[in-house]
C-alpha cells in the first residue's frame, strides 16, 4: 500500500473540504477502507465561539475545538491520510481523458487548488471524488453586541445548549419562519421565554395564540441591541428604549454554504441555500458529495454531523468500487 509520505503527489481517492466532525468522520472511515484521503481545512469552524459541546457520546461538555483536535490526530495516524490547513480556492472537473490518464477508472475526477494558511504550503491535488464538508457561515441578526454574547449567553443549537438554560428567563431572537417550532422546543427547558421577531412577520397570529397558551410571549417590536454587564447578558433593548430583562437564550441565524470555489459549476440548493443531495449524499454535480451542516436540514449536533459524514463515506466508497468495475452507481 502506497503511503502519502512515500508519494504525496500521487492522486487521491477523495478530497474532503472541511475538517469538522462530518469531514473528519468521513475521512476516518475512508482511510480505513484503504483510500488515499486528503482533508483540506481552513481552520474557521462555525462553532469557534462555543466553549462546550454537548450530547456527543463520551465527550459531553468537551470543547468543539478539542473534538476537532482529537479527530485530526486519529485520522492522521493512518498512512494514507493527509491533513492540510488551507483555504480551497478552486475545484475543477477533469476531462474524461485526464481522469483516465491519472488512473481514475470511471473517467471522473477533480483538480483541487488551495492556499496554505498559518505558514502551510499551498495545495494542488487531483482526486476521484470530492466531499464538501466545509460547514456553513452564519449571518446573525444585525445587532451591535450580539457577537459579544454569542457562544456564552446566546446560542443557535437548542439541542446542544438547552439543558444549561433550564428555568432561566430566555429570549429567542430571529426573523425566520421556523421560530414557532424553535419556541416549542425551547419550552422544554424554560417556561419564561419571549420570542423576539425584530419586526419580521414570521409568527402567525394562530401560532402566537398557541404559544400564549403555554405562557410564551411574542414580541414583534424592533430590537436595538443586546445589553449586559461585563460578560453577563442582562436584557434585550428595543428600539423604543424599553429593556426586557433576559439572561440568555437562542438566536436563529441565516446560513450561507461557502462553495464559491466551485466557480461556474452549478450546484443545486434549497430555499435556505443548503446544498441538496440524494440518498447517497451526492450533489447535483456527479462525483461531488456533501455532508454535515452544509446539507438539509442544516446545523445540528456535532454527533449527528459526524454520523452523517460516516454514512456518506460508506456510500461514496461503494460508488468508487462500482465505478471501477463499471457496474453503475447503486445496487439494484
Amino acid at each position: 500500500m502506497e503511503t502519502v509520505a512515500s508519494n504525496p503527489d500521487a492522486p487521491y481517492g477523495v478530497a474532503i473540504l472541511g475538517g469538522g466532525p462530518a469531514g473528519l468522520s468521513a475521512g476516518l472511515q475512508l482511510v480505513r477502507a484503504n483510500r488515499r484521503i486528503a482533508i483540506l481545512d481552513s481552520n474557521r469552524p462555525r462553532h469557534s465561539a462555543t466553549l462546550q459541546s454537548h450530547g456527543f457520546l463520551t465527550r459531553d461538555g468537551a470543547s468543539p475545538l478539542e473534538l476537532r483536535r482529537l479527530g485530526r490526530e486519529e485520522f492522521e495516524e493512518y498512512p494514507t491520510a493527509r491533513f492540510a490547513q488551507s483555504m480551497v480556492r478552486e475545484v475543477a472537473p477533469l476531462t474524461r481523458d485526464e481522469a483516465l490518464s491519472v488512473g481514475f477508472p470511471d473517467g471522473i475526477g477533480f483538480r483541487v487548488r488551495a492556499t496554505g494558511i498559518r505558514g502551510s504550503a499551498d495545495v494542488e491535488l487531483v482526486a476521484r471524488r470530492v466531499l464538501l464538508a466545509a460547514g456553513l457561515t452564519e449571518e446573525l441578526p444585525a445587532l451591535p453586541m450580539i457577537r459579544a454574547y454569542y457562544g456564552t449567553a446566546l446560542h443557535s443549537c437548542v439541542e446542544c445548549d438547552g439543558f444549561e438554560k433550564t428555568d432561566k428567563p430566555l429570549a429567542l431572537i430571529g426573523e425566520t419562519n421556523d421560530l414557532f417550532a424553535r419556541a416549542l422546543l425551547i419550552s422544554r427547558f424554560s417556561s419564561d421565554l419571549i420570542v423576539f421577531t425584530n419586526g419580521a412577520e414570521t409568527v402567525r397570529p394562530d401560532q402566537e395564540q398557541q404559544l400564549a397558551s403555554i405562557g410564551i410571549r411574542v414580541e414583534r417590536r424592533i430590537i436595538d441591541d443586546i445589553v449586559g454587564e461585563r460578560a453577563d447578558m442582562t436584557g434585550v433593548r428595543l428600539a423604543d428604549g424599553e429593556i426586557i430583562p433576559r439572561v440568555g437564550g437562542f438566536v436563529r441565524p441565516r446560513w450561507h454554504a461557502p462553495v464559491e470555489f466551485l466557480g461556474d459549476l452549478e450546484i443545486t440548493r434549497d430555499s435556505w441555500g443548503l446544498v441538496v443531495v440524494d440518498e447517497r449524499g451526492e450533489t447535483s454535480i456527479r462525483g461531488v458529495y456533501a455532508a454535515g451542516d452544509i446539507v438539509p436540514p442544516g446545523p445540528q449536533q456535532l454527533i449527528i454531523a459526524a454520523g452523517n459524514g460516516a454514512r456518506v463515506a460508506a456510500r461514496l466508497n461503494m460508488d468508487m468500487i462500482r465505478g471501477a468495475l463499471g457496474v453503475g452507481q447503486v445496487d439494484e
